[in-house]
């Protein structure tokens, strides 16, 4: 049994190392990261398509300025406990909330928004408050980026998170 988890932890180790040579450039070519890593391009190749994978997800960082949406925000919001799962459609199916969460200490939804314009951002905001009486609603504006999606995304890091496997 000890060499089982010693081949799974190895096999995890090599699939950490992957994914933090993806977040760090997810462009890279498998090649590229076959040498960079030490894998086979074949492991590699099948590490990505392996649906047991621990990618859940291929996406991309949107600049979304540049595409005229000027105005993002944070909006946390507590409702009455009969609206959440209602209030809850809503937010999966409006088009300009990028990321839902379900969070706690008082609150129950965390709301990232992406809007043209502050105006667009006050429309949403008056719909939602007039389909769904909010208990407690709080908007934050994200001004500039410091640091997004960065875990992880440096090799020299994994020490950390191999310590947790």
């Amino acid at each position: 049994m000890k060499k089982e988890a010693r081949i799974m932890k190895k096999m995890l180790n090599k699939e950490v190392l992957v994914l933090s040579c993806l977040r760090e450039n997810a462009r890279m070519k498998l090649t590229t990261l076959s040498k960079k890593t030490g894998i086979p391009v074949s492991t590699i190749f099948d590490q990505m398509n392996d649906p047991t994978s621990l990618m859940t997800k291929y996406t991309t960082l949107i600049n979304f300025g540049r595409l005229g949406f000027n105005t993002r925000a944070q909006i946390i919001v507590k409702l009455a406990k009969e609206q959440r799962e209602q209030f809850r459609a809503f937010i999966l199916e409006h088009k300009s909330i990028n990321s839902a969460y379900r969070i706690n200490n008082g609150y129950d939804y965390l709301l990232e928004g992406i809007f043209r314009n502050l105006k667009e951002l006050e429309e949403f905001l008056e719909t939602m408050e007039e389909q769904y009486p909010l208990k407690t609603k709080q908007v934050y504006y994200i001004i500039d980026d410091l640091k997004r999606e960065e875990f992880m995304s440096d090799p020299s890091h994994l020490e950390m998170v191999m310590r947790s496997l």
